[in-house]
């Protein structure tokens, strides 16, 4: 397949990553994770779930001790020096230890990696030896009662005081992830100069938290409201520069938004194995209910819309750690990061829309035993409604990713690009017709004057016709290389298959949808449904033979196997 990559721009095709690309040693920290979430964690959901909160601290030492916690922290502050693919890999599989995979993510990810990025030296010596050893648990406090999804609108005040040589802390912060277990807080509030990140410690007088929240699911993990009262913080505590701390906030808010799709991706995983054990085992009608061509249609789509998550993710986490490696050559960490706002974004949608659809299914296979809780997937179902909710709401996450699709569309690229070349192979013309009808609607809306910040319903569509658009090209890829490597699994290719006809459908969808209600005259609104009706779709293919296929397949699979 031949053609120019203008919206994903990072990666050299060739070189795109894919979980099959794991060396074995590489491999050992998927095992060490598998058998420290088998043997350590699930034996002590219960009590997780009762907050007891000195049986989750000696599981994060544990963690520490094997390594996990310190997956992205340097060496010389005791941690392992290794990527975002590794530490991803850590996420999706630790998204089967419920609600300690939200203690654990949050920790590893926006408690310890502020530091690793926007840390002094005496910062990073400091603290990061605690947090990857797990003698110290971080958190993240951004979020407040009034802000909600304004999360940059910050109540919390932080004033200096020339008699005391130090910053006073006052404010609030809401659901916080690990409140009660946390050693440190890196806390956001407003100075006169701006937004500022700071660095606060359970000890420093003034700091204290609140009850427990109760929660419909993820029980276990510690949610309180942090309290500041007159806070007093150090000058050598201000994270990054003040002023600056809405660059921290957003590059951390889209590191965490790829770290809960991984853990997304791991949860699906388990319930689709929890799915398919079952649908092998439940008699009706004197047969297994996996004989039955409605449940091997279920078992299908949940395999196929983990694979293209898990495609999609590995490929972010790739380009990121591409962009890491700047980093280390003094460039601006926060806009380098940046630039992957919107796959950051999209992965979060896709990856949180994609497990509750997985979850939900593996409930409906379960038939009325799902919805009893001596059932996993009764669990399941409920510690997955949040991470539509996580790290920005769903909507204002496609908000993110539509204007940043818009302004990437008008700037950077450039316009003999906008017009797709000639491509190879029945997926590249998939990929090809996704990307006119894309374009021709972008085009449309910009010739119409149409604001998408304020008509959000074509924001909405937008976002979803460039994720499905990423994640097709992405599981298209990753088939693309297997074949090329030697190593093709039949069963992905026939995933990739139906993955690319099915979010081509939804995208031609949404392209009629926009150009049949965009504001405009007729004139030009008929030369769009005329311009709409002229890009070739390739034939599809039999969807329903492919997907039987598939079921039969993926329940064959062991549980180490299921993709």
């Amino acid at each position: 397949m031949k053609m120019k990559r203008a919206l994903f721009p990072y990666q050299d095709r060739r070189d795109f990553f894919t979980p099959e690309d794991f060396s074995d040693e590489e491999d050992l920290m998927l095992k060490t994770t598998a058998s420290f979430v088998k043997k350590s964690v699930k034996p002590q959901l219960e009590a997780i779930a009762q907050h007891q909160y000195s049986v989750a601290k000696q599981l994060f030492v544990q963690a520490g001790e094997l390594g996990l916690l310190g997956v992205e922290v340097p060496e010389e502050y005791g941690g392992l020096s290794l990527n975002k693919k590794i530490s991803g890999l850590i996420a999706e599989y630790m998204g089967h230890a419920g609600a300690f995979s939200v203690s654990f993510n949050i920790h590893a990810g926006v408690g310890t990696l502020p530091f690793i990025y926007f840390g002094t030296e005496g910062q990073k010596q400091k603290y990061l030896p605690k947090l990857a050893t797990g003698e110290w648990i971080g958190a993240y406090a951004l979020t407040e009662p009034d802000a909600g999804s304004d999360a940059l609108n910050s109540r919390s005040r932080a004033v200096w005081n020339e008699e005391k040589s130090a910053w006073v802390l006052n404010g609030e912060k809401q659901w916080i992830t690990n409140a009660h277990m946390a050693d440190v807080y890196v806390v956001f509030a407003q100075t006169d100069q701006g937004m500022t990140a700071f660095i606060v410690e359970r000890s420093f007088e003034g700091v204290s938290v609140g009850p427990e929240e109760k929660k419909m699911g993820i029980k276990g993990s510690s949610t309180a409201t942090l309290i500041l009262e007159e806070v007093e913080i150090p000058s050598g505590n201000i994270l990054g520069k003040i002023g600056k701390g809405h660059k921290i906030a957003l590059n951390i808010l889209n590191m965490a938004r790829l770290k809960l799709a991984f853990s997304n991706v791991g949860t699906a995983k388990q319930a689709l194995v929890l799915a398919g054990d079952y649908a092998k085992e439940r008699l009706q009608f004197q047969t297994p209910i996996i004989g039955f061509t409605m449940i091997q249609e279920k078992i299908a789509d949940m395999a196929i819309a983990i694979y293209g998550a898990e495609s999609a993710a590995y490929r972010t986490a790739d380009g990121l750690d591409r962009r890491m490696e700047l980093i280390e050559k003094d460039q601006d960490a926060s806009n380098l990061m940046f630039d992957f706002a919107m796959e950051c974004s999209i992965n979060k949608v896709k990856c949180s829309e994609i497990l509750d659809q997985v979850v939900d299914e593996a409930v409906q296979i379960h038939g009325g035993y799902g919805y009893m809780q001596e059932y996993e997937v009764e669990r399941l179902y409920r510690d997955a409604r949040i991470s539509r909710i996580f790290e920005g709401t769903n909507e204002i996450n496609r908000l993110t990713i539509s204007k940043l699709l818009m302004k990437q569309y008008l700037t950077t690229i450039p316009a003999e690009e906008k017009h797709i070349e000639e491509v190879e192979g029945q997926s590249g013309k998939w990929i090809q017709a996704s990307e006119q009808f894309l374009y021709l609607c972008l085009k449309a809306l910009t010739d119409a004057g149409v604001s998408i910040a304020q008509e959000q319903e074509y924001a909405r569509l937008l976002s979803d016709m460039v994720s499905d658009l990423y994640v097709m090209e992405s599981a298209f890829l990753r088939t693309e290389k297997s074949e090329r490597m030697g190593r093709l699994n039949e069963t992905h290719q026939m995933m990739a298959e139906v993955l690319g006809a099915e979010s081509l459908r939804r995208i031609k969808e949404g392209a009629f949808t926009i150009l049949s209600s965009v504001h405009s005259v007729e004139a030009d609104r008929k030369g769009w449904i005329t311009a709409y009706n002229n890009i070739d779709v390739p034939p599809f293919p039999e969807i329903f033979e492919l997907k039987r296929k598939i079921a039969k397949d993926v329940t064959a699979w062991k549980e180490a196997e299921a993709i």
